[in-house]
């Protein structure tokens, strides 16, 4: 008769180590016989305490971190150097749930030297200015200095607990770009440096400016290990947004760009601006310096629109917003309107605002590149992203050999849009409803795209959507989706208007080499859609609808 198998509980009280097993807060919440043998602490007297208790302090931040080797206090009192490798338990969304590791003490005097030389190392890491870590794909980070609690506000078990907890509270603006870097760092294939900013959110809510150190490293058979140093620079980066003071960079910085520039003292009031500022507003002959800065620009800011620029402004003050950015109309001084945007940063001291100095740019010099009635980017800016978008597509596929994959080869895919009945709503409802429509279609399309995609009004009813990173079957979903979503019906003050769309697709996998062919593709596929019950035609050379 077969012997039954022993229970894993067996098994544990059998073990001649000792097995510890803590929960997420480091509370001690199994022990096997070994742990009292071992360490000479009752087994009931221990459940229920924390394993760091039991720590030596010089170790407890190197445990938390994630070093398997400490020195461990006896019931003798006596500190021994052990060696615990924990391994944690998680649940569905990788926060974890328990630890459970043997412990083991060290018993040879050559390791004993050598983890107390790391010992030291973590010590000497403690006096620098910055968080040291290091992570690998999957897990996390391996290990995080201690310093992460003064500069963010985390502690390690918080951070290390969730593999995705760095990506989780980078700023959403820098997100995506820093995904790029670190994304390709965890997929190298070999070892190099490199180094990222990005803002950081800490526990309390600041927005904290980091400079990651970073190394990947490349070893044969294992993951990619990353290491880096994360520095708090959040007042060097607000001093490098700074217009500088001295007189030959200021002029330079003025020369070199074709927006006009203003640095404001917030504590006297008065407002510096450039000789192409005062261009911009048409006010060449008033002086650079204005000694009631607010007042000013008062009196340049269209009524209509004050309430809204003074909001905008008085929030980046008060909420310390990272930058601050407002469109608004301005009355020129030779008293036609313009559309301008304002934008800068503001230096804080002890939490109160002493300076604020960016940018005034005139949108419509712009030459169309950006679109004041949909706040869209307009035709030559269009043309300048499908341009790198057929040369990324061009070389990637140049690359791929005689038959590139389609990864390889970063396919993408042009709409043109055309509003079916535009002409009848301005026609019978007039101008302004026609403008108002012309709007909330621009914020449509805009829901309807991803963040790399990119949507411009080219002329009148007429607009164009760049997909990028998308096959064929993906940008006619899209295709469809889009159609479907200006379909709805519009509710414009009084009114309720229809107005569909008819959509030309045209696919990088056609080949062309220009941004004309593709646009007059796009052009064809467009007016074909008009005839078509879906008002979708996608462009595949040969005359036929996709």
């Amino acid at each position: 008769m077969p012997v039954p198998p022993t229970p894993p509980e067996e098994l544990l009280q059998l073990l001649p180590d000792a097995v510890v097993q803590t929960d997420a807060r480091w509370v001690i919440t199994y022990l096997n016989p070994a742990w009292h043998k071992l360490t000479g602490y009752p087994i009931d007297g221990t459940l229920g305490q924390s394993l760091l208790d039991f720590v030596h302090p010089d170790d407890t931040g190197a445990l938390r971190a994630g070093m398997p080797v400490f020195r461990l206090r006896f019931a003798d009192s006596a500190h021994r150097w052990m060696r615990l490798q924990l391994h944690p338990k998680t649940d569905a969304a990788d926060r974890v749930l328990s630890r459970q590791g043997v412990l083991i003490e060290i018993t040879e005097i050559s390791e004993q030297v050598l983890m107390e030389d790391r010992q030291r190392f973590l010590r000497l890491l403690e006096t620098i200015d910055g968080v040291v870590w290091e992570a690998e794909l999957g897990v996390g980070n391996t290990f995080l200095s201690p310093q992460v609690e003064r500069l963010f506000g985390y502690s390690v078990e918080e951070w290390r607990a969730d593999p995705g907890f760095w990506r989780a509270h980078v700023h959403p603006d820098d997100l995506a770009e820093a995904l790029v870097i670190d994304d390709a760092a965890y997929y190298a294939t070999h070892s190099y440096a490199y180094e990222m900013s990005y803002r950081l959110i800490a526990k309390s809510g600041d927005v904290i400016w980091v400079r990651d150190l970073c190394r990947v490293d490349v070893e044969h058979g294992r993951p990619n290990r990353m290491i880096g140093l994360m520095i708090d620079v959040t007042e060097q980066k607000s001093t490098e947004l700074e217009l500088v003071q001295s007189d030959n960079r200021y002029a330079l910085a003025t020369r070199g760009s074709n927006d006009g520039i203003w640095d404001w003292n917030l504590q006297t009031g008065v407002l510096h601006v450039s000789q192409r500022f005062n261009e911009i507003v048409g006010l060449s002959d008033t002086g650079h310096l204005h000694e009631d800065g607010w007042q000013f620009l008062q009196q340049l800011i269209d009524p209509d629109d004050l309430e809204r620029v003074e909001a905008a402004y008085r929030r980046h003050l008060s909420d310390h917003h990272p930058n601050f950015s407002v469109d608004f109309r301005a009355r020129h001084g030779s008293g036609r309107p313009v559309w301008l945007n304002w934008r800068g940063i503001a230096q804080f001291e002890d939490g109160v605002a002493v300076r604020m100095a960016g940018s005034l740019s005139d949108l419509a010099e712009r030459g169309s590149s950006y679109d004041a009635l949909t706040n869209l980017p307009g035709r030559p800016l269009f043309r300048d992203r499908l341009e790198h978008a057929i040369a990324l597509h061009r070389d990637s596929a140049s690359k791929g050999g005689d038959a590139p994959s389609h990864e390889d080869t970063t396919p993408f895919a042009v709409l043109l849009l055309d509003l079916d009945r535009f002409k009848a709503v301005n026609d019978t409802l007039g101008h302004h409803v026609g403008d108002q429509l012309l709007q909330q279609v621009a914020r449509r399309l805009e829901s309807c795209v991803r963040a790399i995609d990119f949507v411009a009004r080219m002329s009148g009813d007429e607009f164009n959507v760049l997909l990028e990173s998308i096959d064929h079957a993906g940008a006619c979903d899209r295709a469809r989706q889009i159609a479907t979503a200006l379909a709805a019906p519009y509710r414009i003050d009084s009114h309720t208007v229809t107005c569909g769309a008819s959509i030309g697709v045209v696919n990088s996998q056609v080949g062309f080499t220009s941004t004309d062919d593709y646009l007059r593709a796009a052009d064809a596929a467009m007016y074909q859609a008009k005839s078509h019950a879906l008002g979708v035609y996608v462009f595949s050379g040969d005359g036929d609808a996709s």
